[in-house]
């Protein structure tokens, strides 16, 4: 699995022109589910996402945690990010699951980190095309994949 979270002040995602899930002050994260993923890797990500320590301090610096603001989180499924561009121009997908592997560990992971934040978890839509904006705060961005542990 890969995350790309961004700190935001506000994101919404938006299907057919109408704003399906909208947040304030938490993370805009957009998950990448490969063919080999499984129950480990979201507990592994849910656990460090919900301890990545991100946001800022009285002081500025950071050191609090999405649970410490009680922020939201936002999630955002996009098979692109398994995108191989080695050869050629036009992008291969040939890591990243089907719908029938990726559709059931999307749904855990939201579980799973519902059930380990303070905020709330909201979501497009599985599969659907989406319209997704953002204000970046930061701007902060950070890439985590589950293949990387170490």
């Amino acid at each position: 699995m890969k995350v790309v979270i961004q700190r935001v002040s506000s994101a919404s995602v938006e299907i057919n022109n109408i704003i399906k899930s909208k947040i304030h002050n938490g993370y805009l994260i957009f998950l990448g589910i490969e063919s080999n993923d499984n129950n480990e890797d979201i507990l592994w990500l849910v656990n460090k996402i919900s301890q990545l320590r991100i946001f800022d301090d009285t002081e500025g610096l950071m050191n609090l945690s999405i649970n410490d603001i009680k922020g939201d989180i936002l999630i955002i499924s996009q098979f692109t990010l398994h995108a191989k561009t080695k050869k050629g121009n036009r992008p291969s997908f040939i890591k990243a699951a089907k719908p029938d592997i990726s559709l059931p560990l999307y749904e855990e992971f939201i579980k799973e980190l519902s059930n380990k934040i303070t905020g709330k978890v909201k979501t497009g839509e599985f599969g659907a095309k989406m319209g997704v904006s953002l204000v970046n705060d930061g701007p902060i961005t950070i890439i985590i994949d589950t293949k990387n542990k170490e």
